[in-house]
């Protein structure tokens, strides 16, 4: 943990006691503050109590005389609607952020600690997760957190002189929660649409993803793909300012004589081929540009280009990320449900050749019309979840499916389909192109329950695809 000492002798109110909520509340105990904390939800304020707070309502009375609202990322800021809570702080003229905030304020200035923040729509997990571990097997301190696994205030402390480097991924909820936020390394992959309910329209979506850049300057270092429209014109006004960062762009559609390509199964690096892109747990071009950008960052970081292919090539894979789960009568059962939209299934539908595919959930926007160039690979799809009755419409005659209502029916439809089929290379993979909500709490518990009927079927366990 981080105990947040700046704030000591101060009074911080905390809404939304999940995970990063908790942190929080225990990181600024730990530094001296008093702390009012509340969640909308009787179990969360239970665990609160449990974990030794005290929930106070943050009505006007409770917020007043508070140094700052600290809100959960998932609590709506402006869209639809501020919250409630959001309001209140309004009125009683206190700052609204989130707990990345209070950590880059507790750390500077911090000489010898490194920042390396990552968004995108698609890929951030896997290209956080792959730099952290990168930068690990390089001998390099480093600790991964924010909207990957550990809130950011729960991780170690580095000191001034560990030359640690702390892995930041960021939502778009969290970088609008950070006014102050600054890396050393920052990277955006993409952008397409995506929480446009939080964000009102795509215009506001890219601006908030392009402060992943924001506050850098002479020394630091900005990585960004520009194979989408919206990336392109962020890194044409970065070109264009004289901030004096340097400037990375990536791209998985061409070779850039200045910059980093993976094309044709090699990676390059200002047009020379550096290495070849055989890596097993990193599968489908969608993972050229995560490797891409990985190696960018870690070359800003220190670490020469052997090094970077050996930490890449020892990869594990990241969990509900085309995650091989099991081989059930020979067939693959590949779990990708941290797939909650359409153009991150997109990139796992590229990736094999014959899908017996698991779909659906709470819907997004778009749906799935965007698929359809896909639809050939697939050679039967079983449905689950609100939007199944909107997936199978769009499906049509081009996909056979079934509505199947729940996983574990799904499952079994998928292996049967595939079973009956019996075509060589074909893989079970749930891809949901949904959020979880209408049935599971996370995409974790919902890839998580995948992988336990996959089990409970006698699956032989596999790595990671």
């Amino acid at each position: 943990m981080i105990a947040l000492h700046h704030t000591g002798g101060q009074t911080w109110a905390v809404f939304g006691l999940a995970r990063s909520g908790l942190a929080t509340a225990r990181a600024l105990v730990a530094g001296g503050a008093q702390v009012r904390p509340w969640d909308d939800t009787e179990a969360a304020r239970s665990a609160a109590e449990t974990a030794g707070l005290r929930p106070v309502p943050l009505n006007d009375a409770a917020l007043a005389g508070c140094s700052g609202l600290v809100l959960a990322p998932g609590v709506p800021l402006t869209h639809p609607a501020p919250h409630d809570v959001v309001a209140a702080a309004a009125r009683a003229g206190i700052p609204v952020l989130g707990d990345i905030e209070l950590l880059l304020r507790e750390l500077q200035p911090a000489n010898g600690i490194g920042i390396c923040g990552i968004t995108g729509t698609n890929g951030k997990s896997t290209t956080s997760a792959l730099l952290a571990h990168v930068l690990q097997q390089g001998g390099r301190r480093t600790a991964l957190g924010g909207n990957i696994g550990t809130p950011a205030l729960d991780l170690p402390r580095f000191g001034a002189d560990d030359s640690g480097i702390y892995v930041i991924e960021m939502s778009s909820f969290q970088i609008d929660l950070t006014p102050g936020w600054k890396a050393d390394i920052a990277i955006l992959l993409n952008i397409t649409p995506d929480h446009l309910d939080r964000h009102g329209d795509i215009e506001t979506y890219a601006a908030i993803k392009a402060r992943i850049f924001a506050g850098q300057g002479e020394g630091d270092t900005a990585i960004i793909g520009v194979d989408d429209e919206y990336c392109r014109r962020i890194h044409d006004r970065l070109a264009a300012q004289q901030s004096g960062r340097r400037i990375v762009p990536v791209s998985i559609e061409r070779r850039l004589d200045d910059g980093i390509s993976a094309i044709d199964g090699k990676l390059c690096e200002n047009g020379r081929e550096v290495f070849a892109l055989d890596f097993a747990a990193l599968p489908g071009a969608h993972n050229g540009q995560n490797i891409a950008c990985v190696y960018a960052a870690a070359r800003a970081a220190g670490l020469d280009a052997e090094t970077i292919r050996r930490g890449i090539a020892s990869f594990p894979g990241l969990k509900h990320r085309l995650q091989r789960v099991g081989v059930i009568d020979g067939i693959p059962c590949i779990n990708d449900s941290k797939a909650t939209n359409a153009d991150s299934t997109a990139k796992a539908l590229a990736s094999f050749e014959t899908i017996y595919w698991i779909a659906g959930g709470k819907p997004k926007e778009g749906g799935i019309d965007s698929l359809r160039p896909f639809f050939p690979r697939i050679r039967h799809a079983s449905l689950i979840g609100e939007a199944a009755p909107a997936f199978a419409a769009t499906l049509g005659s081009a996909v056979p499916h079934r509505l199947c209502g729940t996983l574990e029916v799904a499952l079994d439809d998928a292996l049967a389909a595939a079973r009956r089929d019996g075509i060589e290379g074909a893989v079970v993979l749930l891809s949901p192109a949904c959020a979880s909500y209408d049935q599971y709490k996370s995409f974790e518990h919902r890839g998580d329950a995948f992988i336990e009927l996959v089990a409970r079927r006698g699956a032989v366990t596999g790595a990671a695809a």
